[in-house]
């Protein structure tokens, strides 16, 4: 039996403090070659060999069965060998015995009756691999086991071969110090390591063996005392050599060397020992249920009276349980053995693969064989790993204990650990890892079901607010965690009834609780997050009836009656939930970004949940419009619901009547609102509802023709009785003012989502935006807001326009749309840019100094929607329209000259990067960033679209570093697809940035010179490295690019010639920062690069060690870095006459030839 556990008291808070460096811990079972101690194993202690006194580390608790040692004098010990270098070996000469060599190395691989082989190749299962092992172990187990050690050495990955006269005379420890010896350099073979999917196979048929073999063996050859010995004694010879590849080594290359072939050593003897270890505990978890049952059943016999009781039975009873009860205990020290001698030194090893594989493993031991494994001295080590640095061992931790408490008659045995460690896995639910957060999750759903009481309010706290998670597996596990707590029903809930006796349904009350617990949250703009989480695990937000039923029904005398706040957010949880059970798709940020196509099981339940919404809300949907249609934001959800609906429901089911209903309440809303929100809504499901080929198109096109009737009337009434008023010289009340802009903002909104062209109403609306543009009578023109709806009408105009041409025009039609649209076209872009060109002078400023005070005049600035239109349309109109069959469509294409191309890069100038507010209050200062950025991103289009030149990004470009936290996104963006488009074009784009801020610079100066150690420089140089980093690594593809941006660079620095011969020139600093791009030059085009600096400079330049000339040093100096023809100058004048006597060698006329074109590159055609 093994000896109880005892001594100190276990202590599992805090991990062992050399667990926080996780490196690899003193191994003192181990010794050098030198040592007179070796590690102790059973067969030594037997006395099957000679043996010299163990040290096995207790590794600080004495709990495990202590190890008798006995005493030996040590033998004298021999002097060390000379230290000797690792030298390069030459070829051998005997040709016949490195061939003999490779043939026996062949041999150990590739025979086909090595266990290797057969493992590998063969497509024999393996239990009858492992039974035809077992046959031969029977007729000769010298053969046998040197045959399953050979095994266990290829798999490692070593070709060295075991022979019987190695096996007899030589310790294991010799074996493997052999073995290592015979390490193969050039072999690449590493099988249980390697990827591929015949290596993980091999892997998997590896680990199968292992577990087969011992489950074989289990009823004899176990109990042997050979054949474990042997492979126990071959595990720990194993561990010697992975510690002596630290500890002998003479050169660094072989120390290297010797350091991998010990992880390699180390890896497989981690994979080998925990798989036959784990084998070992299935052995014992059998025998013990043999052990129990032997003595149940010799108990049985015992108790019976003697007449009945059978004596030779009784004696063979007990004589099987003797045996068993032996088996239990050479088992038992096996695994108490293997467990010391490997785990305890290699769960906290240097090598994460290692830490992973032991916590996987002790996971398994513990739930297989909790008898001997699920107790505090082994939970320990689980406990401290859970702080590991490395997220997938952090992983195995959660997975090691997840299925302990899945299990209800374990939790005892877990009371003590969740006590000790419930703080660090509450903490690890918000771990940088993902996985890692929702394994912890589920681990903390798993303590709350059987240790309620132990979780505190705080830490509950930090789970519920998982649920607003970025991460869709951390929330919904975050959202089961809440079922289990707050939302499911229970019995003693008490049945409510509306204030007219109708029954409230079950799901009542978890409603209920659910818009608190969003309200309390405080993130009401995360509603469709919350529905996302929740939507697979709990029933109750697709229980729409229930929804209706709070929300139409009366409270009855013990309910409480919702507030306004907390109709708003169940109406906003149950149309997120109508939305995403409609679709089928997670909110933005929370879908993945691959495109994950559905299954046909899965298309046909989100069908199903269509119908069924559709089937409630046809009917529901009125009375809550009719509720609620005072209430803007209320309406703007509930409007939403239709475009979710399965049309066909409405004639199928009969339903007509509830279908004009919805028709006349949308009509009714449109005239009525002037809430933005609410009529766009209103527009986007009317468009849904007159889809074309739909039973619903035919009433719900003729109601949207009198919608739009409606709405036009009203704009041409409101129009002729501004212009009369102003025709007559009157000034227009506030009534006029009110009609006319909301009139023209109902127009718009329509106009958006559908076609108001056979109306023509362009004509009239194009002539206040050209009267605005005029600036005739600035102050007869309509307001701000209803010159933005003008614009934006226009705008829709046109587009409408174009969808008519490419899709609907008959053919004999065709040339007057085009010409009557290219017309329209040229009027409106040409009024655009007017108003862009002189908008941001006035306007922008008039509007962010009113920001604070008048939040509407801001977001309505005409010059703002002529921008945008613009960036629009010349999208639009692009030469994407010179693929379209027709050839009258090819005449669209509009393209913008330098003068319209200079109005847009000046708006972006003035109003992106020039006005920065940084004293606004903060939600007004979102607002204005999100704006800016909306504005960037459309310039940003225009330059990926190659719309226009990419030169034109120079000036937006030089703001990378320094509006990096507002637009670096953007900019980057843009940065990579300029460089696909032209990569010259794109890096003398990038040296004119860096040229523009050196001219700023140098206008700023007093003297027009820079500070090389001025904060501004170091900034401009810091935008240069951020430049080079966009062209990657591959310096093949870049050279053309690179190459230019030097020579272009080259000429700026070196143009500006003073008229003092001695002064440098006053653009010389610049060399600096193009010596940021020197590592992107090939060597051989850094002569290159040189070579044309030379021919550059006078050659009259004296030689000055000043500093001013410097910049050229270090220039020259960096180009010369890696040459072995020329060492780095520190004087001028001898590099220069050096170089310029190799002016007319062929290196130096290679590139002379496109000396002009770079220059004209940088000065005009960019």
């Amino acid at each position: 039996m093994m000896a109880r556990r005892g001594g100190k008291r276990i202590r599992m808070d805090d991990p062992p403090p050399e667990y926080e460096e996780q490196g690899d811990p003193p191994n003192e079972s181990v010794s050098d070659g030198d040592s007179p101690n070796k590690r102790m194993t059973r067969l030594r202690a037997r006395g099957g060999v000679r043996d010299k006194p163990p040290i096995i580390d207790d590794d600080e608790d004495d709990f495990f069965a202590p190890v008798v040692r006995k005493r030996k004098h040590p033998a004298p010990k021999k002097p060390p060998a000379e230290r000797r270098e690792r030298v390069e070996r030459p070829r051998k000469e005997h040709v016949e015995k490195e061939q003999e060599r490779i043939d026996i190395e062949r041999d150990v691989t590739t025979d086909e009756s090595s266990l290797y082989f057969i493992v590998r190749h063969s497509k024999l299962h393996i239990a009858t691999i492992v039974e035809d092992w077992i046959e031969q172990y029977k007729q000769n187990r010298d053969s046998a086991l040197i045959a399953l050690m050979q095994f266990f050495i290829n798999a490692s990955g070593c070709k060295g071969k075991i022979s019987e006269d190695m096996q007899h005379p030589m310790e294991h420890t010799a074996v493997i110090r052999k073995m290592t010896e015979e390490f193969d350099e050039e072999s690449g073979e590493y099988p249980l390591i390697m990827p591929g999917q015949q290596w993980k196979k091999f892997k998997m048929n590896f680990c199968e063996f292992v577990h087969t073999l011992v489950k074989h063996c289990q009823y004899s050859i176990i109990y042997d005392q050979f054949l474990m010995d042997n492979v126990i004694s071959l595990l720990t010879g194993l561990s010697d050599s992975q510690v002596r590849a630290f500890r002998h080594t003479a050169t660094l290359a072989g120390e290297n060397y010797d350091i991998f072939k010990g992880f390699r050593f180390r890896l497989f003897e981690i994979i080998l020992a925990m798989k036959l270890m784990t084998a070992l505990v299935d052995v014992a978890l059998l025998v013990s249920n043999n052990f129990e049952n032997a003595a149940k059943q010799y108990e049985a016999e015992r108790v019976k009276s003697r007449d009945r009781r059978a004596s030779d039975r009784l004696e063979s009873l007990m004589a099987k349980r003797a045996e068993l009860e032996e088996n239990m205990d050479e088992i038992k020290n096996m695994l108490t053995y293997m467990f010391k001698s490997v785990f305890v030194h290699r769960y906290r090893d240097n090598l994460p693969d290692i830490r992973a594989i032991c916590m996987a493993e002790i996971g398994v031991w513990m739930e297989n064989y909790p008898q001997n494994f699920l107790d505090d001295s082994y939970l320990k080590y689980i406990g401290w790993t859970l702080h590991d640095k490395v997220g997938e061992v952090r992983l195995r931790c959660l997975q090691a204990l997840l299925p302990l408490y899945d299990k209800e008659e374990l939790k005892g045995k877990l009371e003590l650990f969740t006590s000790k460690f419930k703080d660090r896995i509450v903490a690890m639910t918000l771990d940088k890892e993902f996985e890692v957060a929702v394994h912890a999750v589920k681990l903390v759903i798993s303590i709350l079901k059987i240790h309620p009481d132990i979780l505190a309010d705080k830490d509950c706290e930090i789970v519920y607010e998982l649920v607003y998670s970025s991460h869709r597996g951390v929330a919904q596990a975050a959202a089961e965690f809440l079922n289990v707590r707050l939302f499911h029903l229970t019995a003693d809930m008490e049945e409510t009834k509306t204030k007219r006796g109708k029954l409230r349904l079950p799901n009542t009350p978890l409603i209920r609780d659910l818009v608190q617990f969003f309200i309390e949250s405080e993130l009401h703009e995360h509603g469709a997050y919350l529905v996302d989480s929740f939507i697979d695990n709990n029933p109750m937000v697709k229980d729409w009836e229930c929804m209706t039923d709070l929300l139409l029904e009366e409270p009855g005398p013990n309910e409480e009656v919702l507030d306004n706040k907390q109709e708003s957010t169940l109406i906003e949880i149950m149309v997120s939930s109508v939305k995403q059970s409609a679709t089928g798709e997670a909110p933005v940020g929370r879908a993945s970004n691959r495109k994950i196509s559905l299954s046909a099981k899965e298309l046909k339940a989100i069908q199903d949940e269509k119908i069924r919404l559709t089937e409630h809300f046809v009917i529901t949907l009125p009375p809550l419009l009719e509720k609620y249609q005072a209430d803007s934001e209320k309406l703007t959800n509930l409007l939403a619901v239709p475009q979710y609906f399965e049309l066909d429901i409405y004639t199928t089911n009969r339903q007509e009547a509830n279908l004009q209903a919805l028709l006349d309440k949308i009509s009714y809303i449109m005239t009525v609102h002037t809430d933005r929100d609410v009529l766009e809504t209103c527009a986007k499901t009317l468009e849904y509802l007159c889809t074309e080929g739909s039973a619903t198109y035919t009433r719900c096109d003729v109601a949207r023709s009198n919608i739009i009737d409606n709405a036009v009337n009203k704009y041409k009434d409101a129009i002729d009785d501004w212009r009369n008023l102003i025709a007559g010289e009157e000034l227009p009340n506030e009534d006029d003012i009110y009609n006319i802009t909301i009139s023209l903002k109902v127009v718009s909104i329509l106009y958006s989502s559908h076609n108001l062209n056979p109306w023509n109403l362009f004509d009239s609306l194009f002539q206040d935006v050209e009267e605005c543009q005029a600036k005739e009578n600035p102050g007869r023109n309509l307001p701000n807001e209803a010159l933005v709806y003008c614009i934006e009408a226009c705008y829709f105009s046109i587009s409408w326009g174009l969808y008519y041409v490419e899709n609907q025009c008959e053919s004999s039609q065709i040339t007057e749309a085009v010409k009557e649209l290219r017309s329209n076209l040229d009027k409106y872009m040409s009024a655009c840019f007017e108003l862009t060109r002189d908008g941001p002078t006035e306007q922008i400023q008039e509007a962010v100094s009113t920001l604070l005070d008048d939040c509407v005049r801001y977001k309505y600035t005409f010059d703002f929607k002529a921008y945008q239109s613009i960036c629009d349309l010349l999208i639009i109109f692009s030469d994407q329209l010179t693929r379209n069959e027709n050839p009258n469509v090819h005449t669209l294409q509009y393209k913008s000259t330098l003068d319209e191309q200079l109005v847009l890069n000046n708006f972006v100038q003035h109003y992106v990067f020039a006005l920065r507010q940084e004293d606004v209050q903060d939600e007004n200062r979102i607002m204005e960033l999100h704006k800016k950025r909306n504005f960037l991103a459309s310039y940003c289009k225009l330059v990926v679209y190659n719309i226009i030149p990419t030169k034109s990004a120079a000036s937006m470009f030089k703001y990378y570093v320094k509006c990096y936290n507002e637009y670096g996104d953007i900019i980057k963006a843009t940065l990579g697809k300029a460089r696909e488009i032209n990569k010259v074009n794109f890096a003398l784009t990038l040296l004119l940035s860096l040229i523009a801020v050196f001219k700023d610079l140098q206008n700023q100066s007093e003297n027009g010179t820079v500070s090389k150690n001025s904060h501004e420089f170091s900034d401009l140089k810091e935008l240069a490295k951020r430049f080079a980093l966009t062209f990657g690594f591959d310096a093949i593809k870049n050279r053309e690019p690179v190459i230019a941006l030097h020579r272009a660079g080259i000429l700026f620095a070196v143009g500006d010639v003073p008229d003092d011969p001695v002064a440098a020139p006053t653009r010389l600093l610049f060399l600096e920062v193009l010596n940021e791009f020197n590592h992107k030059l090939l060597k051989q085009d850094k002569k290159v690069i040189l070579n044309f600096l030379d021919r550059r400079l006078s050659p009259a330049m004296p030689s000055s060690r000043a500093e001013e000339w410097q910049p050229l040093v270090l220039y020259r100096n960096s180009l010369l870095h890696g040459e072995t023809d020329q060492a780095p100058v520190t004087a001028t004048k001898r590099a220069y006459a050096r170089k310029r006597r190799g002016d007319h060698g062929d290196v130096t006329k290679q590139p002379e030839s496109r000396e002009g074109s770079v220059e004209r590159n940088v000065t005009t055609s960019l």
